[in-house]
């Protein structure tokens, strides 16, 4: 059963949403949003003035006239509008070029069937300007009547004249511009002249013509009108006398609210003052007779020089007047003076704004405040009083600021620049370009952008605060308006009660009364004395007042307003007025209820006035313009557009104090699609705002975007690149900046702009740490007000940035492929940046994971090996193996001197073209990471290797290592063979040991000449050591990879120590136990055993995974798990395959133990090699390790030990013997012109040598070798191992490393 909720609770429970947090809270750097907005509209335009029967009789009737004035006002309006948006249909019509042309007769009429709808708009705007012009001349002419001459016309009534003149002169001023008018209209002529029965092509059609091809003709109309002697208005002068002398009142008093209103002010004077001036009227001798104050005039529109007139257009009323026949420019000092305005000069009045500003956000803020903390308590009269101050001062602040931004904007469209004001400008620009694009200084754009952010930022702060300033309004003027009938009127009426010569005064006052009083309980208090002039009782005469939350409505309060007016007016001609029968003090309290209600209607309306007087629509329309390029322009550029000219300027800039900003001159797209839909009510302006927009959004998300990713790009590389290095780095830079500059001072060569752009690029390559902050608010914004349209500017920007990472990476890996290994340093810098930069901005922005980018970047999703891999393994085999020697002392990989071996037997990718701001971040941080770079570019060494290792992987190891294999065995079944048996044939069957006592000369001799024959041997130091080498550096390189891994390894055991229970050992004193210091020690990280919590929370599956997981992390080294080892292994099969590489003639030894003397085993070819390469440098030629490096005696080394021939190797080697008999003998002499001691130095170095290798290729075979019988290399499967060969170690699971299937199957 549903219960029953009351009205009470329901509302509480809706106001408790606004308490709730919501999850995508963003900071408010926009404007209000437009999007659905309630407005409540209070005016009637007097439709219920027959309510108000105690209401004067007069005033009800003016309030009639008041209400036809006003749909006129509106129908004026309308077609205004349509002028304004007039486009030319006449240049999409196909044109007659022929009266031979066989479709004329269809062309015409269809031009005639297009046009039409629009020339009936033209007719209905001459009739309009007609019927307006006979209702402003009857109207005249009733005021004008000598009976009513000196009868009150109030200031409302006075200024709807006003309004009315303004309609004329903005009428009047779109006919003349709208050229198209005239151009469509003369097209339908031409076509409709065809059509004789048509009746435009009558008299109506002539008077159309007339109308639209005569300049002011409306004006001129309206004069005639005035002037005519038989239906003219005879002392229409007095009337317009008093509409100047109104507006000039209400302009100095600043008796106006809205922007718009203030401009209108200024246009019926100065429109006015053309109309009085002429053959029956002179403004000069009016100025002497007092009736109105030219030099009041003249200090207007010295201060409002430039006007808005309609959209773009914009007018100078101080044209009017010089237009008018009595023109004297003695009257008019400050317009003639030469100062320039006040509007033009945005920057001097920035200060000042900004000061206001700021003094009423504070207040804005306490009351903020106020209104947070007390949300359910009763606020006071005095409270609301202070709220209504607060909303007027706050409108009146929004509506001074817009007017200012306003004025600026015309007054730059009337003064262009030109390519000598500003160079940048171009000779041939547009003038819509010159208004706009290059008319306005940098300074000028950030005034105006402060300016309009503070009037966007101000609307949204006040809007928000809706509900409690209406209530306050509401509150506020009913309270007033009640104290005010029944308070003070009350002793007014008291004291005209008295006196019987008052009852004008009485009745007015008490028409005022009646017409607004709210009784309490809706009852008169009964024997009021005051309404029979008597005093109150001693005890006082309460009076109760209800209190309510509503205003008057728009008829009341202008009945009031009237009434009031009439008593207190001082305007008519030579009657008395009432004025003087009221007591001053009761005036003054009249006046102020006056001056005060005038801003009520406004007031009452409060979103609707708010939106008004921040509304900047204006600064995008260019209808105008547009219609100055004759067709030439459908529409401008956005370059050309006010919106995105500020937006842009913010985000060159680049300024913090700026960039929060940014929003503020796009919410002017709002205001003008808000026009568009709800003033103009025109489709294609709402679709041109609409498509500008669209593109202008896009523009701005990739800049910004580009932006944020540049800076914090920069930012990683400040984080990755050492404090000591950048600050080194920038004073480097700094002094050769300085240097370069001086150089430029003493040399004058150069002229100064070179020198001071020469300056200005030095400062850019140093390194800043670039300030992030500017951005994270923008990037916090998720639901931007554009177009009504609720866009997630944080997701968009996410999508750009994860574009731009991703494309980062693409060039980082293909900036790797087109070069050598060396560059994987690079390559390393910069996948690393682009991971800080990730990291960076995954604080603020949801991006994919950076592992799901570089895989796609480097297409290892899908495939099993990614470019990089399949990069560095085709650089190793082609590159590396063949191009590079190794050194030993410093395990270096160098490029190589031999020319025999060509360079790149691959073609390497293209470098790639890119921003450097792109990967970088900066031109500096790219100058730094190549200084870096340029350290690793000459070698592969232990950081290439470890690189290499990093981005292999297992399975990228496994492919490298199972190549190797291939090169290997090919290698020994092909050219390396046949090498090797060349070899044997060249050598002598027997080369016996000398006897010590022969001398070393001597043995170096007989050696030398034994060896004749592969000294000789062409292919020796060139293919045959080259085939040695590549295999060499295979092995080496599988060794360098060896030792990496493990490193790694080691370090993920170390990282993975505290997760299974590895806790060190603590420090105990002596009365301590280490039991149990070590059992507190698993209790503290216990939590963090992860196998026996997923024992606990996990299933089976879990369970086993994190088991085996667990066992293959403890174990993975226990075992003595190797890929150096296995290569070994592998190489030794591939030896075993071939009897060549253990004995040549495959014979039993002569002795019948082993051979000695006879050279049938490769450690006696070796031991011939040995020799010879460690013979010394002759002439200019090169030494082997030169050419080679220390992959040759890699590769001999690890083929005598993987043959079991390394004793025999170094008992029996030639050059150890002669390095044995020269320590004893110690010659120096030259043999065969070679340096005996130059020999022996080589020899030892090469010995030492050949011991380093054996000795760590003894530690690999040997462990091997113990259980080579035990493991099956076919199968990635678990095997049990002997605890015999694993010192006690029992039970251990030893998983294989992972290696390629192929690998494995052969």
């Amino acid at each position: 059963m549903s219960s029953k909720v009351s009205l009470e609770e329901a509302v509480n429970t809706v106001e408790s949403l606004d308490e709730i947090a919501l999850p995508d809270y963003q900071p408010c750097i926009e404007s209000m949003s437009g999007s659905c907005i309630y407005k409540v509209n209070l005016d009637t335009n007097f439709e219920d003035k027959n309510a108000y029967v105690t209401g004067m009789s007069k005033y009800m009737e003016e309030a009639a006239m008041h209400a036809q004035l006003n749909q006129l006002l509106d129908q004026g309006n309308e077609h205004a509008i349509m002028l304004y948006s007039w486009r030319c249909c006449s240049r999409a019509i196909p044109q007659v070029k022929s009266n031979d042309q066989a479709d004329r007769i269809e062309i015409y009429e269809k031009s005639v069937q297009v046009l039409t709808p629009h020339v009936n708009k033209l007719m209905q705007l001459m009739k309009f300007q007609n019927d307006a012009i006979n209702a402003f001349c009857t109207e005249m002419r009733r005021l004008c009547h000598p009976k009513k001459e000196k009868e009150f016309i109030s200031e409302a009534y006075l200024l709807t004249l006003g309004k009315f003149i303004n309609m004329f002169a903005v009428l009047d001023e779109l006919k003349n511009m709208k050229s198209s008018v005239k151009n469509d209209h003369s097209a339908f002529r031409r076509a409709a002249q065809f059509r004789k029965s048509d009746s435009y092509v009558g008299l109506e059609s002539q008077n159309l013509s007339m109308f639209l091809a005569t300049n002011d003709i409306i004006r001129t109309n309206l004069k005639k009108a005035l002037d005519d002697p038989v239906k003219g208005v005879p002392g229409y002068d007095d009337i317009l006398c008093d509409v100047i002398n109104t507006s000039v009142q209400m302009f100095e008093n600043k008796t106006y609210l809205l922007p718009q209103e203030k401009h209108i002010l200024v246009k019926v004077i100065g429109f006015s003052l053309n109309l009085l001036d002429g053959d029956n009227f002179n403004i000069n001798k009016l100025d002497s007779k007092k009736k109105i104050n030219l030099s009041q005039i003249d200090k207007i529109f010295k201060q409002c020089k430039v006007v808005p007139l309609y959209g773009d257009m914009q007018i100078s009323p101080f044209n009017y007047v010089m237009r008018s026949k009595n023109y004297d420019s003695s009257k008019w000092p400050s317009c003639n003076s030469s100062s320039e305005s006040i509007q033009g000069k945005i920057l001097d009045q920035v200060d000042r704004i900004r000061l206001e500003h700021n003094c009423y956000i504070s207040e804005l803020a306490k009351y903020s405040n106020e209104i947070a903390i007390s949300k359910e308590t009763k606020r006071t009269d005095e409270e609301y009083k202070s709220l209504y101050n607060l909303a007027l001062n706050g409108l009146q602040l929004l509506s001074k600021w817009t007017n200012t931004v306003l004025e600026l904007y015309n007054w730059k469209l009337l003064h262009l620049t030109d390519h000598k004001s500003n160079p940048l400008c171009p000779k041939d620009a547009e003038d819509y370009e010159k208004a706009t694009k290059y008319n306005y200084s940098a300074q000028e754009k950030v005034a105006l952008i402060e300016v309009i952010s503070m009037i966007k930022g101000l609307q949204t702060l006040m809007y928000r605060l809706e509900n409690a300033f209406t209530e306050a309004i509401n509150y506020t003027t009913y309270i007033e308006l009640q104290n005010f009938v029944q308070m003070d009127l009350r002793e007014m009426i008291r004291k005209f009660a008295k006196s019987r010569k008052c009852d004008v005064p009485r009745t007015i006052l008490l028409s005022v009364r009646d017409t607004c009083v709210d009784w309490y309980k809706g009852k008169e208090p009964d024997d009021d004395p005051a309404m029979r002039g008597k005093k109150d009782p001693e005890q006082g005469f309460k009076i109760d007042r209800p209190p309510r939350f509503i205003g008057p409505s728009s008829t009341q309060l202008y009945m009031v307003r009237t009434m009031l007016e009439s008593l207190i007016c001082d305007k008519t001609k030579g009657k008395k007025t009432l004025r003087k029968d009221i007591d001053t003090k009761y005036l003054e309290l009249i006046e102020e209820f006056h001056s005060k209600s005038f801003f009520w209607p406004y007031l009452l309306n409060f979103t609707d006035s708010l939106q008004k007087c921040c509304d900047l629509s204006q600064m995008w329309y260019r209808e105008f313009y547009l219609e100055m390029t004759m067709g030439k322009k459908i529409q401008f550029p956005i370059e050309m557009s006010m919106p995105w000219i500020l937006t842009s300027h913010i985000l060159e800039t680049k300024d913090q104090s700026l960039m929060e900003f940014v929003f503020y001159p796009l919410d002017l797209y709002n205001d003008a699609a808000m026009n568009a839909l709800t003033v103009f009510k025109k489709r294609h302006l709402y679709d041109e705002v609409e498509a500008e927009v669209n593109l202008c959004f896009d523009q701005f998300v990739y800049i910004l975007s580009e932006q944020i990713f540049h800076s914090y790009k920069q930012t990683a590389a400040c984080v990755l690149l050492d404090k000591q290095f950048r600050d080194e780095f920038n004073k480097i830079q700094t002094q050769q900046g300085n240097l370069s500059s001086s150089q430029q001072d003493n040399n004058n060569s150069t002229d100064n702009n070179q020198q001071s752009s020469s300056q200005i690029n030095w400062s850019h390559h140093t390194i800043n740490v670039p300030n992030t902050s500017r951005y994270e608010t923008l990037m916090k914004q998720k639901h931007i007000q554009l177009l009504g349209r609720s866009i997630n500017l944080s997701r968009l920007i996410s999508q750009r940035i994860t574009l731009m990472l991703q494309k980062s990476l693409k060039i980082s890996i293909q900036k790797f492929l087109s070069g050598d290994l060396t560059s994987i340093v690079e390559l390393d810098y910069l996948i690393r940046l682009n991971k800080m930069t990730h990291k960076l901005l995954s604080k603020h922005l949801i991006l994919e994971d950076f592992d799901l980018l570089f895989k796609e970047a480097d297409q290892s999703v899908t495939s099993s090996y990614g470019k990089i891999t399949i990069h560095i393994l085709n650089e190793i085999k082609t590159d590396l193996l063949t191009n590079y020697c190794y050194n030993q002392s410093t395990m270096r990989f160098v490029p190589t001197k031999l020319k025999l071996v060509k360079k790149q037997q691959f073609k390497r990718d293209e470098s790639p073209q890119f921003l450097v701001a792109d990967q970088y971040g900066s031109k500096a941080v790219q100058i730094a990471f190549q200084t870096i770079n340029s350290l690793y570019s000459q070698f592969i060494g232990n950081q290439h290797i470890k690189l290499m290792t990093k981005y292999l992987g297992y399975q990228g190891i496994a492919l490298v290592i199972s190549e190797f294999f291939e090169l290997i065995q090919n290698s020994f079944k092909t050219k390396l063979n046949e090498y090797v048996r060349t070899m044997y044939k060249k050598l002598k069957k027997n080369i016996n040991v000398p006897r010590y006592e022969y001398g070393s000369a001597a043995i170096m001799t007989f050696y030398y000449e034994s060896l004749t024959n592969l000294i000789s041997y062409g292919e020796l130091r060139t293919n045959v050591f080259h085939e040695f080498t590549q295999i060499g550096n295979a092995i080496v390189f599988s060794l360098l990879l060896e030792q990496s891994l493990t490193v790694d390894e080691v370090d993920d055991l170390v990282h993975a120590s505290i997760y299974l229970n590895w806790l060190p050992k603590p420090f105990c004193k002596e009365n301590e136990n280490v039991d149990v210091k070590m059992k507190k020690l698993e209790q503290k990280f216990a939590s963090l055993q992860i196998v026996k919590i997923i024992e606990k929370l996990g299933n089976e599956k879990q369970v086993h995974l994190t088991r085996e997981s667990e066992l293959l992390t403890r174990e993975r080294l226990c075992c003595g798990l190797s890929i150096f080892e296995f290569v070994l292994t592998k190489i030794k099969s591939f030896l075993s395959q071939d009897s060549l590489w253990y004995d040549f003639n495959q014979q039993p030894p002569a002795n019948g133990v082993m051979n000695v003397d006879e050279n049938v085993e490769f450690h006696r070819v070796w031991s011939a090699m040995q020799f010879i390469y460690c013979l010394p440098r002759q002439g200019s030629s090169y030494l082997v390790e030169e050419l080679f490096g220390d992959g040759l005696i890699w590769a001999g080394c690890s083929i005598i030990s993987l043959l079991g021939q390394q004793q025999r190797f170094e008992a029996f080697d030639h050059a150890y013997h002669l390095f044995k008999v020269n320590q004893v003998d110690g010659q120096t002499d030259k043999v065969n012109q070679i340096s005996l001691q130059n020999f022996m130095n080589r020899i030892r170095k090469h010995q030492v040598l050949n011991q380093e290798i054996f000795a760590i290729l003894g530690k690999y075979i040997k462990s091997s070798s113990s259980i080579s019988q035990q493991q099956n290399l076919n199968e990635n499967q678990q095997i049990t191992i002997d605890s015999s060969l694993l010192n006690g170690i029992q039970n251990i699971k030893c998983f294989q490393p992972p290696f390629d299937n192929n690998t494995l199957v052969n």
